[in-house]
């Protein structure tokens, strides 16, 4: 028997280090291909998907803005980077047939269509997966708060966050410390009292003033973004309900 999506239309936040893979830095193309494949799958379901990617594969405007460069000047940057990012993964969904549309915050018509709500939910209503690039069109946010910005503006049912080398929220970070301990579940306001590093501060209240709630899991593993639509209990669920 399938099985049934527990969301009809998520928001998927992949980081630019998810698109990278092994590679540790640019675009690797299995890696791309694998999660298209994955979300040709979730598609198939009949699940109206949303994507928003970064750009830290490419560039940082943390890291440029702390080595000396204008933080606004390193910011608009990155939200370039994350327009490659999504035009990369356009292509390897389309190459599968999955009818994809990518949205800029910032106008540039020749490659992708200028951000409109409405139109965004036109597109998932027939269909297509849209991939939201360029951040908010702002300096000083992070795509973690374009997540829950678009989550909201869309009514995703759910924030899908797909992690590198991590399964899920600890309470400290279990690359350097081998006995953090991992959590099933946390609230919003635990999030922001214990002051974890899920998402900024700015994402973690968008998210919890909207109630939308956020599953961290890790892309690594083949097949976990299908779980996490499915929502089979991976990873962190937030949102102060157990999955």
């Amino acid at each position: 028997m399938e099985k049934k999506p527990k969301y009809q239309r998520v928001v998927l936040k992949l980081s630019g280090e998810a698109l990278a893979g092994n590679l540790g830095y640019g675009i690797d193309p299995d890696t791309i291909y694998s999660i298209a494949q994955q979300l040709e799958d979730i598609h198939d379901m009949g699940v109206e998907i949303a994507i928003v990617v970064g750009g830290g594969n490419i560039w940082r405007g943390l890291s440029g803005s702390a080595k000396g460069m204008d933080r606004a000047t390193a910011d608009y940057m990155g939200m370039l980077a994350t327009v490659m990012n999504a035009l990369a993964l356009q292509d390897a969904l389309e190459k599968l047939g999955v009818a994809t549309r990518v949205q800029s915050a910032i106008e540039m018509r020749e490659v992708a269509e200028t951000y409109i709500r409405r139109r965004a939910i036109r597109h998932l209503e027939k269909e297509r997966i849209v991939i939201f690039a360029a951040g908010t069109g702002n300096p000083y946010f992070s795509t973690d708060t374009t997540a829950a910005l678009r989550a909201a503006e869309i009514e995703a049912e759910v924030i899908l966050m797909a992690k590198r080398k991590v399964d899920g929220v600890y309470d400290a970070d279990p690359l350097l410390n081998p006995s953090a301990k991992k959590f099933e579940s946390l609230s919003y306001m635990e999030v922001l009292s214990m002051g974890l590093k899920v998402m900024d501060t700015t994402a973690a209240s968008l998210c919890k003033d909207n109630n939308i709630p956020l599953v961290v899991f890790n892309i690594d593993t083949p097949g976990n973004i299908i779980r996490a639509v499915l929502g089979e209990p991976i990873g962190t669920f937030l949102g102060g309900v157990e999955l």
